[in-house]
Protein backbone atom coordinates (compact mmCIF):
# COMPACT_ATOMS: atom_id res chain seq x y z
CA UNK A 1 0.00 0.00 0.00
CA UNK A 2 1.25 3.64 -0.86
CA UNK A 3 1.01 6.41 1.80
CA UNK A 4 -0.89 7.89 -0.80
CA UNK A 5 -3.69 5.25 0.84
CA UNK A 6 -2.51 6.12 4.82
CA UNK A 7 -5.00 8.79 5.71
CA UNK A 8 -7.98 7.64 4.57
CA UNK A 9 -7.41 4.10 5.98
CA UNK A 10 -6.78 5.56 8.78
CA UNK A 11 -10.21 7.20 8.89
CA UNK A 12 -12.03 4.55 7.87
CA UNK A 13 -10.71 2.06 10.80
CA UNK A 14 -11.36 4.65 13.71
CA UNK A 15 -14.52 5.81 12.20
CA UNK A 16 -15.51 2.08 12.68
CA UNK A 17 -13.86 1.49 16.12
CA UNK A 18 -16.24 4.44 16.93
CA UNK A 19 -18.99 3.16 14.85
CA UNK A 20 -18.89 -0.69 16.89
CA UNK A 21 -18.57 1.90 20.15
CA UNK A 22 -22.06 3.12 19.49
CA UNK A 23 -23.80 0.27 17.97
CA UNK A 24 -22.83 -1.95 21.42
CA UNK A 25 -23.94 1.30 23.45
CA UNK A 26 -27.54 0.67 21.71
CA UNK A 27 -27.33 3.81 19.38
CA UNK A 28 -27.27 2.66 15.82
CA UNK A 29 -28.34 5.56 14.26
CA UNK A 30 -25.65 7.51 15.31
CA UNK A 31 -23.33 4.65 14.79
CA UNK A 32 -24.31 4.97 10.75
CA UNK A 33 -24.20 8.87 10.71
CA UNK A 34 -20.46 8.94 12.16
CA UNK A 35 -19.44 6.03 10.15
CA UNK A 36 -21.02 7.80 7.54
CA UNK A 37 -19.04 11.22 8.34
CA UNK A 38 -15.71 9.55 8.25
CA UNK A 39 -16.41 7.13 4.85
CA UNK A 40 -16.92 10.72 3.57
CA UNK A 41 -13.92 12.31 5.18
CA UNK A 42 -11.86 9.14 4.31
CA UNK A 43 -13.02 10.03 0.03
CA UNK A 44 -12.18 13.64 -0.21
CA UNK A 45 -8.90 12.89 1.70
CA UNK A 46 -8.19 9.86 -1.02
CA UNK A 47 -6.02 9.60 -4.38
CA UNK A 48 -9.39 9.20 -6.02
CA UNK A 49 -10.67 12.65 -5.59
CA UNK A 50 -8.57 13.82 -7.85
CA UNK A 51 -7.94 13.69 -11.93
CA UNK A 52 -5.38 10.61 -12.49
CA UNK A 53 -1.81 11.56 -12.20
CA UNK A 54 0.87 11.37 -14.55
CA UNK A 55 4.69 11.74 -14.30
CA UNK A 56 6.21 14.84 -14.11
CA UNK A 57 8.31 14.28 -17.49
CA UNK A 58 4.77 13.63 -19.17
CA UNK A 59 3.36 16.33 -17.70
CA UNK A 60 6.06 19.33 -18.67
CA UNK A 61 5.79 17.59 -22.57
CA UNK A 62 1.61 17.75 -22.41
CA UNK A 63 2.04 21.42 -21.02
CA UNK A 64 4.42 22.60 -23.61
CA UNK A 65 2.19 20.67 -26.66
CA UNK A 66 -1.34 22.40 -25.27
CA UNK A 67 -0.19 24.96 -23.21
CA UNK A 68 -2.36 23.59 -19.83
CA UNK A 69 -0.43 24.03 -16.25
CA UNK A 70 0.74 21.40 -14.55
CA UNK A 71 -0.45 21.15 -10.60
CA UNK A 72 2.08 19.31 -8.14
CA UNK A 73 0.05 17.64 -5.48
CA UNK A 74 0.09 14.90 -2.80
CA UNK A 75 -2.76 13.47 -1.21
CA UNK A 76 -3.78 14.57 2.38
CA UNK A 77 -2.54 17.99 1.86
CA UNK A 78 -6.04 20.47 2.09
CA UNK A 79 -4.81 23.29 0.00
CA UNK A 80 -4.23 20.58 -2.71
CA UNK A 81 -8.34 19.52 -1.83
CA UNK A 82 -9.28 23.34 -1.42
CA UNK A 83 -7.83 23.75 -5.11
CA UNK A 84 -9.37 20.80 -6.70
CA UNK A 85 -12.62 21.39 -5.29
CA UNK A 86 -12.69 24.70 -6.35
CA UNK A 87 -11.98 24.02 -9.38
CA UNK A 88 -14.20 21.88 -10.17
CA UNK A 89 -15.17 20.34 -13.45
CA UNK A 90 -12.16 22.18 -15.51
CA UNK A 91 -9.47 20.67 -13.01
CA UNK A 92 -9.33 17.71 -15.35
CA UNK A 93 -8.26 19.57 -17.91
CA UNK A 94 -4.99 20.36 -16.09
CA UNK A 95 -2.10 18.02 -15.75
CA UNK A 96 -1.96 16.60 -11.70
CA UNK A 97 1.30 15.07 -10.90
CA UNK A 98 1.53 13.41 -7.40
CA UNK A 99 4.55 14.08 -5.74
CA UNK A 100 4.52 11.17 -3.41
CA UNK A 101 4.35 8.94 -6.35
CA UNK A 102 6.73 10.31 -8.75
CA UNK A 103 10.46 11.61 -7.03
CA UNK A 104 10.72 14.04 -10.81
CA UNK A 105 7.96 15.64 -9.75
CA UNK A 106 8.66 15.76 -5.78
CA UNK A 107 12.42 17.34 -7.30
CA UNK A 108 10.51 19.78 -9.91
CA UNK A 109 8.75 20.99 -6.28
CA UNK A 110 11.60 21.29 -3.99
CA UNK A 111 13.60 22.93 -6.81
CA UNK A 112 10.46 25.77 -7.43
CA UNK A 113 10.19 25.92 -3.33
CA UNK A 114 13.74 26.40 -1.90
CA UNK A 115 13.94 22.62 -1.25
CA UNK A 116 10.61 22.62 1.08
CA UNK A 117 7.92 19.95 -1.17
CA UNK A 118 4.86 22.86 -0.67
CA UNK A 119 1.98 21.69 -2.99
CA UNK A 120 -0.06 22.36 -4.40
CA UNK A 121 2.80 24.32 -7.12
CA UNK A 122 0.91 24.84 -10.20
CA UNK A 123 3.35 25.59 -13.12
CA UNK A 124 2.22 28.02 -16.32
CA UNK A 125 4.50 28.84 -18.98
CA UNK A 126 6.98 27.33 -17.07
CA UNK A 127 7.06 29.52 -14.12
CA UNK A 128 5.83 28.13 -10.65
CA UNK A 129 3.64 29.32 -8.89
CA UNK A 130 2.70 28.24 -5.17
CA UNK A 131 -0.73 27.70 -3.70
CA UNK A 132 -2.12 30.04 -5.97
CA UNK A 133 -5.75 31.43 -5.86
CA UNK A 134 -8.27 28.45 -7.60
CA UNK A 135 -9.61 32.03 -9.58
CA UNK A 136 -6.37 32.64 -11.29
CA UNK A 137 -5.68 28.93 -11.65
CA UNK A 138 -9.26 29.03 -13.60
CA UNK A 139 -8.02 31.99 -15.67
CA UNK A 140 -5.22 30.64 -16.70
CA UNK A 141 -6.92 27.08 -17.88
CA UNK A 142 -8.97 29.80 -20.20
CA UNK A 143 -6.00 31.11 -21.66
CA UNK A 144 -4.55 28.08 -22.58
CA UNK A 145 -4.18 26.32 -26.21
Amino acid sequence: MTRAWILPLTLVLCGSAVATGLVLRREPGSAVSLLLVFVVLAFVNSPVMFPRSIGAVEAQRRSAVDGRPVVYWRPGCTYCLRLRVRLGRSAHRLHWVDIWRDPAGAAAVRAANDGDETVPTVVVAGRPHTNPDPAWVREQLSTAL
